[in-house]
């Protein structure tokens, strides 16, 4: 039997899930997000009243709707936008932008390289060998995550009018030498105020781990979306001038997600993340969604 079936057969909240998946496009934003919340959570969303960081993350992608956004999360353009607030020295160099699959040219391309969707938030894949990676099965990933806008998924407005194209980057690792630690900045219009460090994402066999800390890197006793890493994180030498980067990028908007990285103590940008998890996953335990939620305060004004 197929899984989903399977699954579905056993939680009704999972099927009305995949009921919502398949007619989404026919339902209002609102009553999206509602439902969404509901099936995840187990009980109502207050959008009169978010007290929680989940509560207003829904809050903030029905009525926080600035063109401006969808910029900050295009792939490509976020580069430029970044750039102009800090600086080209923190940009990971663009190698080609295209718009499908079939423009690439891969003799161009270096050994290794990066692709990605600049509409998405997960289409990716990483060369770290030319000679060995499947063009044909790339092609039809690509064409695949390039027909899907993610806006539907989730009702996240700054991915709505993104154009979907493929960039090509310069292939990064840390000093691992398998992976990118990604620093995930909290923060809320220009005050840093947590952060997490996303490990293990490049092993075999291994789940991601996600450990978070507060500003003084003491690490925070809960868990979100993933388990935390046995082996202690240690804080970066520049810690410090991460946190003034995610300041300076986050001033002006309610709450948004700096994502930076750093390579043997080189700073580069990652993306600007304005939902995170889409505001669908608990914290555990869950004090810590309300201590996350007022941190946030919502706008005066509403899109409408």
């Amino acid at each position: 039997m197929n899984q989903k079936i399977k699954k579905a057969l056993q939680d009704p909240y999972y099927a009305c899930g995949l009921l919502l998946d398949q007619t989404g496009r026919f339902v209002s934003d609102e009553h999206f997000v509602k439902w969404s919340y509901f099936l995840r959570f187990h009980h109502k969303l207050n959008l009169k009243n978010p007290q929680t960081y989940n509560e207003k993350l829904q809050w903030l992608k029905l009525y926080d709707r600035h063109e401006e956004y969808t910029q900050m999360v295009d792939k490509y353009e976020a580069k430029k936008y970044v750039a102009s607030i800090i600086g080209d020295e923190y940009i990971i160099p663009t190698l080609g932008v295209y718009d499908s699959f079939d423009e690439i040219d891969f003799h161009e391309l270096p050994n290794q390289f990066v692709l990605k969707c600049t509409h998405n938030s997960g289409g990716i894949i990483i060369c770290k060998d030319k000679q060995t990676l499947d063009i044909k099965k790339s092609r039809k990933l690509m064409n695949k995550w390039m027909k899907k806008n993610p806006f539907w998924s989730n009702r996240e407005y700054p991915y709505k009018n993104v154009k979907p194209r493929i960039i090509a980057e310069q292939y990064m690792e840390d000093e691992s030498g398998y992976e990118l630690k990604d620093y995930k900045f909290f923060c809320f219009d220009g005050e840093v105020k947590y952060i997490f460090v996303a490990t293990d994402r490049g092993k075999e066999d291994e789940e991601t781990k996600f450990d978070f800390f507060d500003m003084d890197w003491n690490h925070l006793p809960f868990t979100n979306g993933h388990p935390n890493n046995p082996e202690p994180i240690k804080k970066p030498e520049n810690f410090e001038k991460m946190k003034d980067l995610a300041s300076e990028l986050s001033k002006g908007i309610p709450h948004v997600r700096v994502d930076l990285y750093n390579i043997r103590g080189s700073i580069y940008f990652g993306e600007l993340t304005f939902f995170h998890w889409s505001g669908l996953t608990p914290f555990v335990p869950e004090e810590w969604d309300y201590l996350f939620g007022n941190c946030i305060h919502l706008p005066q004004t509403r899109y409408k």
